[in-house]
């Protein structure tokens, strides 16, 4: 016999679930329409209709009751700064859609997080954890919001504090800009897992989170703890940059050092000193594809830099550095890999 289908009574008791956890979540009732906050807030609604799509939010019908107290305070809040500092459109879509973006990975990532965990501790199937763990989520919303300011205050003080290092010193307008080179100067760079499908082939879902989780741990924390910082994760994969070109070698070899305490998780490391553009929390440029080019001819465990990178490390008695056979790249043309060790330094 094939599996029970859900009754009107299941599909009923699901519906009320549903509409008690967005209640607690959103900390009051859908009470407005998209008209009563056009009413309410002042702004048109095609504004409007624009900040929940920039969100990744669906827009209702105007006539649906489905926005709150609290999204009516938001859109006013977003107001006042778009008049305050005179947004365009195109910085408006940015500053929405970095919150949306980052918001929504960051509840997936959360949710997912307790899932695992009361899957563990309780010895429940997937289906049962993900049942306990969004009727936690209600009694957890106001701890882990305050944990979200808290982050991202200090890692907006982070942030500013580095660029006014960085930029503090020039004065305003007198900054020469050359049209064809890019804004920041950055070491950037990836580390790889090698043959991650081979090694994921025939794991659980368990085994295969975990598998994921603790690379990616272990690469922020390396990162990390050298002075670089992480871009983003691309499934077997780590982007990072760091400030100054001595600074992305320490984080590449930390990447690429065998952990004796850990499982072996084989990682090639490749990374360029050259310019990038920063946008949508990203960063783009062709020294950021020469990386990825670079990183994909490595040897598991080996390092491997562009011959200007390898000139600029080659005043330090830190490092060696051993020009590798030349390669032709594609999209790239010929290029001579250079791989990038700590220099011997016993007797």
């Amino acid at each position: 016999m094939g599996p029970d289908l859900p009754t009107d009574d299941d599909a009923r008791r699901a519906g009320d679930t549903a509409a008690r956890l967005d209640e607690e979540i959103l900390g009051g009732p859908r009470r407005y329409t998209l008209s009563d906050l056009v009413q309410g807030t002042g702004l048109s609604q095609e504004f409007i209709e624009n900040y929940w799509r920039w969100l990744g939010l669906p827009v209702t019908h105007p006539a649906e009751v489905g926005f709150t107290d609290a999204d009516m305070r938001a859109l006013r809040e977003i107001g006042e700064l778009v008049d305050a500092e005179r947004l365009d459109e195109q910085a408006q879509m940015t500053l929405i859609r970095s919150l949306g973006h980052t918001t929504d990975r960051l509840a997936l990532w959360q949710v997912e997080a307790f899932v695992e965990h009361l899957s563990r501790r309780d010895g429940l199937d997937d289906v049962s954890a993900r049942l306990a763990a969004i009727d936690r989520m209600p009694d957890l919303t106001s701890q882990l919001s305050h944990q979200l300011e808290h982050a991202w205050r200090r890692q907006l003080a982070a942030l500013t504090g580095r660029l006014a290092t960085e930029f503090g010193g020039a004065r305003r307008g007198t900054q020469e800009v050359h049209d064809d080179e890019l804004p920041l100067p950055r070491a950037v760079g990836f580390a790889d897992i090698v043959s991650f499908t081979k090694r994921t082939a025939g794991l659980g879902s368990q085994e295969l989170s975990e598998f994921v989780q603790l690379f990616e741990s272990r690469a922020r924390d390396v990162i990390t703890e050298a002075g670089g910082r992480v871009v983003k994760t691309i499934g077997d994969a780590v982007l990072f940059v760091a400030d100054d070109v001595t600074t992305g070698a320490e984080v590449a070899l930390g990447l690429a050092a065998p952990h004796a305490s850990e499982p072996e998780i084989p990682v090639r490391v490749g990374f360029v000193w050259g310019r990038v553009l920063s946008r949508f929390g990203d960063v783009f440029g062709s020294d950021v594809n020469l990386a990825s080019r670079i990183t994909e001819l490595a040897e598991p465990a080996a390092v491997l830099v562009d011959p200007h990178t390898a000139s600029l490390l080659a005043s330090s008695s830190r490092y060696a550095l051993t020009a590798q056979p030349a390669q032709e790249v594609q999209g790239i043309g010929e290029i001579t890999p250079v791989r990038l060790q700590r220099a011997y330094t016993g007797a």
